[in-house]
């Protein structure tokens, strides 16, 4: 009886998550605020939230920290909502990736893939000592560090750093 109390919570729980979109996964989750801060300032949330689906390589508050603070000020001021929010569609792209997906797609690729991002740039996925790595334009790394957040209009992949474009 306790097991199938268990399984019916599990399943319980796994339904209402996915009900959430990958925005509402972010907003519910307190390691994202930066990411959902500057989604607001660029006028993003509206369009993550609609069907989809959308693969979100999201940085943590952690990531975010990375970038000098002076310079992430500057990207959340109205004025720079254009640049803003070209770097933050450089994390999205089109159809859900499930984690398994990348790995099989890196498997084909021999260790490389290049993925299209909403802004129109590409992103390149790397396996490197058994992990797997977002290369962004100007070849920097950023680890994937927690995959598959599921949501009803895609998934979101945790990412160690902010990736760039060009």
């Amino acid at each position: 009886m306790k097991n199938l109390f268990l399984t019916i919570t599990a399943l319980l729980f796994t339904i209402s998550i996915s009900a959430q979109t990958v925005v509402d996964a972010a907003v519910s989750n307190k390691d994202f605020s930066t990411l959902v801060t500057a989604l607001k300032a660029a006028d993003l949330v509206g369009a993550l939230s609609g069907e989809g689906p959308f693969t979100v390589f999201a940085p943590n508050n952690e990531a975010f920290s990375k970038i000098d603070a002076t310079t992430l000020g500057d990207l959340l001021k109205p004025e720079n909502v254009k640049a803003l929010s070209n770097i933050l569609t450089y994390h999205v792209v089109s159809g859900k990736l499930m984690a398994s997906d990348v790995a099989n797609a890196l498997k084909s690729g021999y260790g490389k893939v290049e993925l299209t991002a909403l802004n129109g740039q590409t992103i390149t996925a790397r396996s490197k000592d058994g992990k797997i790595y977002l290369e962004d334009s100007q070849g920097n790394m950023s680890e994937i560090i927690a995959t598959d957040v599921a949501g009803s209009n895609g998934v979101i992949h945790v990412i160690s750093s902010v990736v760039m474009p060009e």
